[in-house]
């Protein structure tokens, strides 16, 4: 076992030297191929601004009012100054396994709500309150938006998750976290499991969020391979998904072909090794139902996840019709996040980096094509910033990162209430849209006002001249009622 862990400490050395120069590059502006008018311009018209600190960023977006919007109102977008130097933050690889693995102490609580689903199942939304505060729940006529917060498709509450819980309770939202069936504690009570674009659990759960707070407006935000489900949600429900806003922090596109090579193997092994830990507690109970031997020999993401779903007998044989032969494409043709993106109804935001070390190659694994013709999709795409880490000189002098001379120039405890630059670009698009769509119903509440008034000047004419002709009629106390039904009969 010692000698396993030297040698991925070796291996994380090696990562982390000879990836430095590509992480010492200077910095510059991701001006990406444009189209005619297909595809937006990049950071410098995002900021406004000429620091080339602040040239890093590229919004890519089909031209539309609500891109020229934040273009104009989103500030934080081209404000994303990337760790330079002799820092573990410059490394890709390094600063995502921090935001994945690393424990944090957080001030927040989470109190859980286990929903009960129409087949007896069981998913569960944990609520983010702070740890001062009295009452455990929240009233139900509180107008406070609800930030759903979707974690991976493999159930891992990350560090991110929860300084993204911390972030929205420091703006006055109402933070949750989703837990798909057996995720994060809660209990397996169907022989059920969740398919990766599968959105029937997340549809319930979102009708329960608006029976709790009906005044409140939803926005979503998933994480890493958990925008599966997020895309899937909102293509299967279009215009009828109540949310407002979406994000996709670090998303996972093309995820057949991510689970067949998008990553390398010893990620894959690691991953694989995750999923099945969280499932080794209902092995005996799956066995009736799940080749467990083919589940638990597996060293691969395809691997489990077919021996979950694509095999006769599995969890999905009732509702998925995968058969053992070509069960594999049959269950990506019903999950792959993609399937229905014409039908997505609200804005929804993408921030990837260009060297994220999980999602894979951008040009091959980024859908360039739906950012430049979909009005609803915007892509945020850095140089540099990992797998949902994009971590920031301020980080780094918050955080106590080690400079090149070795020293320590701050403690972590510090930078605990530093907030990550992807949590910013979360909250400002949340409020620009918001704002966006505001002033759009004054806009049509006005013009209907003004050709409400100019109809309701010709009726009052109308009215005056019937009842002018009304009081040439003999005022007797036992008429009123004929003379009502008279004048009405006149004025239609």
């Amino acid at each position: 076992m010692l000698e396993w862990l030297v040698a991925f400490c070796v291996a994380i050395l090696v990562v982390y030297v000879f990836g430095l120069d590509a992480f010492r590059q200077k910095p510059g502006c991701s001006q990406l191929p444009a189209d005619g008018d297909s595809v937006g311009s990049a950071c410098a018209e995002v900021a406004g601004g000429t620091d080339e600190k602040t040239r890093t960023v590229a919004l890519v977006c089909k031209p539309s009012a609500l891109a020229k919007y934040l273009q104009k109102h989103c500030r934080t977008f081209g404000r994303f100054s990337p760790c330079d130097g002799w820092t573990w933050r410059a490394s890709a690889f390094l600063q995502s396994a921090y935001e994945a693995c690393w424990p944090c102490e957080s001030p927040v609580q989470f109190v859980r709500d286990n929903l009960q689903l129409s087949d007896d199942g069981l998913v569960s939304l944990d609520w983010a309150v702070p740890s001062y505060h009295r009452r455990r729940r929240t009233s139900s006529h509180s107008t406070s938006p609800v930030l759903l917060i979707i974690p991976n498709s493999f159930g891992k509450i990350t560090r991110n998750v929860i300084k993204l819980c911390e972030s929205a309770l420091s703006h006055g939202y109402l933070p949750a976290v989703f837990n798909r069936r057996s995720h994060n504690g809660t209990p397996l009570t169907t022989l059920k499991l969740q398919q990766f674009g599968d959105p029937s659990d997340l549809r319930e759960a979102v009708r329960y969020i608006r029976y709790r707070q009906p005044a409140g407006r939803l926005y979503v935000v998933s994480e890493s391979s958990g925008s599966g489900l997020l895309l899937s949600y909102l293509g299967e429900c279009g215009s009828s998904s109540y949310v407002t806003a979406a994000v996709c922090l670090s998303p996972v596109f093309r995820c057949q072909s991510w689970f067949e090579n998008g990553l390398c193997w010893p990620l894959q092994w690691l991953l694989a090794l995750y999923q099945k830990i969280c499932l080794s507690r209902y092995r005996t109970a799956l066995g009736n139902v799940v080749h467990t031997d083919a589940l638990f020999s597996s060293c691969s993401l395809r691997g489990v996840e077919e021996a979950l779903f694509c095999q006769s007998g599995s969890t999905s044989g009732n509702n998925s019709g995968c058969s053992a032969t070509g069960g594999w494409d049959a269950y990506w043709e019903r999950n792959e996040p993609l399937r229905d993106v014409d039908e997505v109804a609200i804005p929804v935001l993408s921030v990837c980096a260009k060297d994220d070390p999980v999602r894979g190659d951008t040009q091959s694994s980024l859908p360039m094509e739906l950012f430049e013709t979909n009005p609803h999709f915007f892509l945020l795409l850095t140089d540099r910033g990992g797998h949902c880490g994009f971590s920031t000189q301020s980080n780094r002098r918050a955080s106590g990162a080690l400079d090149a001379d070795g020293s320590v120039a701050a403690t972590d405890t510090a930078g605990s209430h530093v907030t990550n630059w992807s949590h910013k670009v979360v909250l400002e698009f949340f409020r620009a849209t918001t704002d966006f769509f505001n002033a759009e119903e004054r806009a049509k509440q006005l013009a209907a006002r003004r050709r409400g008034l100019a109809g309701a000047a010709a009726g009052r004419a109308f009215r005056y001249r019937s009842v002018s002709t009304c009081k040439q009629m003999p005022a007797c106390s036992h008429n009123i009622h004929a003379i009502y039904n008279w004048q009405r009969s006149y004025t239609r």
